[in-house]
């Protein structure tokens, strides 16, 4: 049998960081939900269907064969073929991705992936649904929040890391309102599982979220 780890939460709370990292610390496979839709959102995106398009979108989805593979330890993401890993992360995709996530269609080939990964292999999967939707009988279901506060300054500091010029103020609002549509889309809406742990983020950093995990993982092994 499987064993399987779903983790949900707000966009910047953290929650691919974590799961890399209990991933790669447990010896499970981590599935990074958010760069499957960010890929579905790049070939949009690439195919100039706009977002509002529920129809176009549709009638691409067929077209569409996503898959992840770990070189070293690093992901990469295959869409139709082609290494796409390097382009899914900017805001413009991120923001297609929020939005084309609430038609059906493109949820549920996707969630079809996921689940089939699950069935036979120990993953842990992080998203907006996974304990309610994708993997509702997850043997540990984590709720990952921060305060949009935290979540913009986490990556304000990312972005500019990179070299990225941005706007603290305007990062904060973009996810802001990326909260508000997530939670409030007709279909699979963001919100905590009745048998989730709610764990807080923004005061703790990166070991001290995945030793509160272990900690919850512990009393359910």
């Amino acid at each position: 049998m499987s064993f399987n780890i779903a983790i949900d939460g707000p966009a910047g709370a953290g929650k691919s960081t974590i799961a890399k990292q209990l991933a790669k610390e447990l010896g499970f496979v981590y599935v990074d939900t958010g760069a499957m839709y960010r890929a579905f959102a790049y070939y949009f995106l690439t195919n100039n269907i706009s977002a509002a398009d529920e129809a176009a979108i549709a009638a691409a989805c067929p077209n569409v064969t996503i898959s992840l593979t770990y070189e070293d330890g690093v992901q990469n993401v295959w869409l139709n073929g082609e290494n796409v890993s390097g382009f899914i992360r900017n805001e413009e995709v991120g923001n297609m991705a929020s939005a084309t996530s609430v038609y059906p269609v493109v949820r549920t080939k996707l969630v079809e992936l996921q689940q089939e990964l699950a069935k036979t292999t120990d993953v842990i999967m992080d998203g907006r649904d996974i304990g309610t939707v994708v993997l509702p009988n997850a043997d540990v279901k984590i709720y990952m929040t921060a305060s949009s506060t935290v979540r913009a300054k986490r990556r304000f500091d990312e972005l500019v890391a990179k070299g990225v010029e941005c706007d603290l103020d305007e990062i904060e609002k973009d996810i802001i309102e990326r909260d508000y549509r997530d939670m409030n889309r007709e279909t699979s809406p963001l919100k905590k599982a009745d048998d989730a742990y709610e764990l807080d983020t923004s005061e703790l950093d990166i070991d001290g979220v995945v030793n509160a995990m272990k900690e919850i993982i512990e009393k359910v092994r």
